[in-house]
């Protein structure tokens, strides 16, 4: 039997107090101890209860500045660090989208999860879509008709259609993923639509689909929805993007 190497008998790493500083003021915010939007106290007073000097506060702010939970408190700044409870998810939508890219993950698996993710949430938006949501959908639509050929506002007022329908399903988690995987795909679908030899033609149609979504979501239809939403994506990247 041979011996465990040297570096397995080492002695075990600690977590720098900076570190544990910041966990812990984070694990506060998670549980709404520490509401968003609400200043920190001083560094003096996080030293005094923590038990550390103001050096590792400092370096424990910049931490969860780094991961979105705080904003100001810097050395450019003078303002008093606030709980920043939006920055964080943001950070984390970005984070994730930096996964995604950095892994290569193929085009087809990440059409796989939208569809997962958007036929859910239409189906269960359906039945509960209200005149505010139905109005941004709308209004998104108009939006896309005004595009004729122009890509980007296509694109824009496209996002925001589909964003309107998934904010209504009422998950938190379809709504970060979803923002996630558009931010991943936007470069495809641009592309796709660029190389359209009948751009225009193929935007209308694209929101042909859109308003039939929404018919079948108001009439509170969420099975058909869930299947014209289905089509409309599944139906675009199969025909003009490759894997």
């Amino acid at each position: 039997m041979s011996k465990p190497s040297e570096s397995l008998l080492g002695p075990v790493g600690r977590e720098p107090l900076s570190v544990l500083v910041a966990g812990r003021i984070r694990d506060a915010i998670v549980a709404g101890e520490l509401a968003d939007g609400a200043p920190l106290p001083g560094e003096k007073t996080l030293g005094e209860r923590f038990g550390v000097g103001r050096s590792t506060v400092r370096e424990a702010l910049r931490i969860l500045q780094a991961q979105g939970l705080v904003s100001g408190g810097d050395r450019v700044s003078t303002r008093t660090p606030i709980v920043n409870g939006a920055g964080a998810v943001s950070s984390a939508a970005f984070a994730l989208e930096n996964v995604l890219r950095l892994g290569q993950v193929p085009l087809p698996d990440l059409v796989g999860m939208r569809l997962l993710i958007e036929t859910a949430a239409i189906a269960e938006a359906a039945p509960k879509l209200d005149a505010a949501t139905q109005g941004r959908a709308e209004d998104a639509i108009a939006e896309m008709e005004a595009a004729g050929d122009d890509v980007e506002r296509f694109i824009d007022a496209d996002v925001a259609f589909h964003a309107a329908l998934i904010d209504a399903a009422g998950n938190a988690a379809y709504v970060l993923v979803n923002n996630v995987l558009r931010g991943t795909m936007a470069g495809h679908l641009r592309a796709a639509l660029e190389r359209e030899p009948e751009r225009a033609a193929v935007m209308q149609r694209l929101n042909g689909e859109h308003r039939a979504i929404l018919e079948a979501a108001a009439a509170g239809d969420g099975a058909l929805a869930a299947r014209r939403m289905g089509a409309h994506i599944r139906d675009f990247y199969e025909a003009r993007v490759e894997p």
